[in-house]
């Protein structure tokens, strides 16, 4: 199991956002988080990727209890996880290739030549490969969410967490990129995306879970997000 809370809290001090969490996500498994702004969909992926720790419950990732994780042991985790986040997050005085290039020399890539090799690589893969030089105040929003899938997937991560990786894209780009990610859960990586297009689901099927009054719950008859 990659994913497994249970009766877990998730909040803000004095605000919760989510009660009495509970869920699984298997290696393989598409999951989509869906439900209205502001209910809680990109604290759940935080709480995942323990940048918001859970106040209570079981918390487990890949492995390790989220209750008890030491500062020390998050980068090690984080290696293990591909997190596209809404607000991007780039370093804003280096390039695309820069930026891609930072994250593999902060997760252990000692070889230029091989870290520039998959940089390239990944920015075929969402089809932005003349942007390496470029800087992140250059590219346009869908620009910038296609770079941001592009870190991503760079580590061949065993848990992808994708925030609305869709909303600043054109219906084709969108559809490059949930392709994209489908074809990495077929390869065994397990993939959770927030999103509001009810397409996606219809095209690739996935265990839906919905946000909504401070709780999570499973929703895979419900289509219309």
């Amino acid at each position: 199991m990659i994913v497994h809370f249970e009766n877990v809290e998730i909040s803000h001090p004095k605000h919760p956002i989510l009660k009495d969490v509970t869920l699984q996500v298997n290696e393989g498994e598409l999951v989509y988080i869906v439900g209205p702004v502001g209910s809680g969909k990109t604290s759940l992926l935080r709480s995942i990727y323990g940048d918001l720790m859970p106040q209570s419950g079981k918390a487990e990732v890949l492995g390790v209890d989220m209750m008890k994780l030491k500062d020390s042991k998050l980068p090690e985790l984080r290696r293990k996880i591909g997190m596209d986040f809404q607000d991007f997050y780039f370093l804003t005085d280096k390039t695309v290739g820069e930026n891609l290039d930072f994250v593999l020399r902060a997760t252990g890539w000692k070889d230029k030549d091989e870290r520039r090799l998959r940089i390239i690589d990944v920015l075929e893969q969402v089809g932005i490969p003349d942007k390496i030089n470029r800087y992140s105040y250059e590219l346009s929003s869908g620009q910038k969410q296609l770079a941001s899938i592009a870190r991503a997937i760079l580590n061949n991560p065993r848990l992808i967490l994708a925030d609305e990786p869709t909303c600043n894209l054109d219906d084709k780009n969108g559809e490059i990129i949930i392709n994209m990610l489908n074809s990495l859960r077929e390869r065994g990586t397990a993939v959770i995306i927030t999103t509001h297009n009810t397409t996606w689901p219809q095209m690739f099927a996935g265990t839906i879970y919905r946000c909504e009054e401070e709780t999570l719950k499973t929703d895979n008859k419900q289509i219309n997000i």
